[in-house]
């Protein structure tokens, strides 16, 4: 890849959410939006190869994808379009002639509470921000959620025209509609978050900007709404995880586990910011992000692995799964029993909840259950739980790392069932 290709590549990851969310205030239109960018990146391609990378790319390609927005509608063929075409013209004008506020203009945010309006699904909702926002196509979309392309692709669809014939507008709701607004877009961000943490796919464990931006967003959210306690618990949840960022990735871009990571590299600067953010939500019961973030601040507060509070964190999950009684909370808290019992007590605890038919596609399931396994002596069975899990990622530093392990319950003598 030529440096004009990794330049586009780069601006697309760190900037597509923001640029797009601006096209679509200026046009009103996502589709239009869309078509727009994707033929800004093309042109940057070829015209950055003849006379160099412009000194500010992004307002670039801005500029570029607006122009030809502009360009196409002025270019509209029959008299219903010419219709539409006026009035969004009509809207370009207005919206170029106003002058944003500094602090609510921001048009990621707009769009989020766009993408999150109740008169669309929810896994509409979830499916159109990752595909605005984060950029992710519709593949990388279907592998999070397990689900088929085209039922992806008709999600994202539906919820455009839903957004369109509905005349949904492109605004932060007035204070009184945002706590019923608040569980959809906290979940939706979070989502964010975790295609940033763990990418499906490709050669980067890490997709730093998705994190960066759901952190962001999260910090919006808490100015937009400093009392709501769940909105401090998702982004000390973020804040918490995000610490560890750089020590979660060796010297050569390979995954280190949290029991084999240098503390010392963990950002301490975000983890005081969590712990403010979580003092800040007052006694009260705790909801589902709080209790992550609660238990997120277990780990960042253990001076050693060998020094975590497996028993508090056992206890944290419990609660948990009161409130948000999922398969994939009774998974970790297995993995923690298995912290605070030993791994074969964790084993009959997934046996005993039958986690293993409800998870059989989730690589996460896989991939506890070979560690446990492998804790235990059973290293045969790790190696095959190992490869179902290999065969469950697209990540490449993900599936080095499984490979890696496979080598190594191979290599050990006497191996069990």
């Amino acid at each position: 890849m030529g440096a004009v290709d990794e330049t586009v590549e780069r601006v697309f990851r760190e900037e597509h959410g923001r640029i797009l969310a601006a096209l679509i205030r200026f046009l009103g239109d996502f589709d239009l939006a869309e078509e727009a960018l994707q033929e800004a990146f093309a042109v940057a391609c070829e015209r950055w190869a003849a006379s160099g990378v412009p000194e500010r790319p992004a307002a670039w390609i801005t500029a570029t994808a607006r122009n030809g927005a502009l360009d196409r509608l002025r270019r509209g063929a029959t008299l219903e379009r010419k219709r539409s075409e006026m009035q969004a013209l009509a809207r370009i004008n207005a919206a170029a002639r106003e002058e944003e506020p500094v602090m609510l203009a921001d048009d990621r945010l707009r769009l989020i509470f766009t993408c999150c309006h109740p008169a669309l699904a929810a896994e509409a909702q979830v499916a159109l921000t990752l595909r605005t926002i984060c950029g992710l196509s519709t593949p990388e979309i279907a592998r999070a959620f397990l689900v088929p392309e085209p039922t992806v692709q008709q999600r994202i669809v539906r919820a455009k025209r839903k957004i369109r014939d509905a005349r949904i507008p492109y605004r932060v709701p007035p204070p009184e509609d945002l706590p019923g607004r608040l569980g959809t877009v906290l979940a939706v961000v979070y989502l964010v978050f975790n295609e940033g943490y763990v990418a499906t796919s490709g050669d980067a464990l890490v997709r730093r900007e998705l994190c960066d931006e759901a952190i962001r967003i999260g910090r919006l959210l808490v100015e937009l709404m400093p009392d709501e306690p769940e909105a401090r618990g998702l982004l000390a949840l973020m804040l918490l995880h995000d610490s560890r960022r750089e020590a979660r990735i060796g010297s050569h871009g390979e995954l280190v586990t949290l029991e084999e990571q240098d503390r010392s590299r963990w950002d301490h600067a975000k983890i005081a910011e969590a712990e403010a953010t979580l003092s800040a939500i007052g006694r009260r019961p705790a909801g589902p992000y709080e209790l992550q973030a609660l238990i997120s601040r277990c780990h960042a507060l253990a001076p050693a692995w060998v020094q975590t509070d497996w028993r508090e964190i056992v206890r944290l999950y419990e609660g948990l799964a009161e409130l948000n009684p999922t398969p994939v909370v009774d998974l970790n808290r297995s993995v923690a029993i298995a912290m605070d019992r030993g791994p074969e007590a964790a084993l009959a605890e997934i046996e005993r909840l039958g986690l293993g038919e409800r998870l059989d596609s989730y690589q996460p399931y896989h991939a506890a259950r070979a560690d446990l396994l492998r804790r235990a002596g059973h290293q045969a069975a790790a190696a095959e739980e190992y490869r179902r899990a290999i065969e469950l990622t697209s990540n490449v530093a993900e599936r080095a790392f499984l490979t890696k392990r496979v080598r190594e319950v191979e290599a050990r003598p006497g191996l069990q069932g």
